[in-house]
């Protein structure tokens, strides 16, 4: 019979992050723990990723998946297909490859993402 692994607690906090990845208009901040990276985005008004990301990783697209909650701000997304969606406190959501998204008035969009930041905005 196999025996169990046993597991430890872990605690982590965003006051200390593994990295933090500066870009126009927002950053991300990111923390793994036991091999799961969670990022934190705070984007400030004025923030379009096409504008502010698209430069450093040189795609027509956001190639990220996100799996995100979303704390504050709103943020408006158009899919390749032309589809659009608005998101706001309190949303879970899925983003999927493929997209452009920015902020929607004057209060910063902060969301915790928990697929798609672990690669973001890192310069080709």
């Amino acid at each position: 019979m196999a025996q169990a692994v046993a597991q430890k607690t872990v605690k982590r906090n965003y006051s200390q992050p593994d990295e933090t990845r500066k870009f126009e208009k927002g950053h991300i901040e990111l923390i793994t723990i036991e091999g799961h990276t969670v990022g934190r985005a705070t984007l400030q008004p004025g923030w379009k990723w096409s504008t502010c990301v698209k430069p450093l990783v040189d795609t027509r697209w956001c190639e990220a998946s996100h799996l995100q909650y979303q704390i504050s701000g709103r943020l408006h997304v158009v899919m390749e297909d032309g589809s659009e969606h608005e998101f706001g406190p309190g949303d879970f959501t899925f983003i999927p490859p493929g997209h452009d998204a920015w902020v929607l008035g004057h209060e910063p969009v902060v969301a915790l993402d928990m697929t798609g930041l672990k690669d973001y905005a890192k310069k080709r």
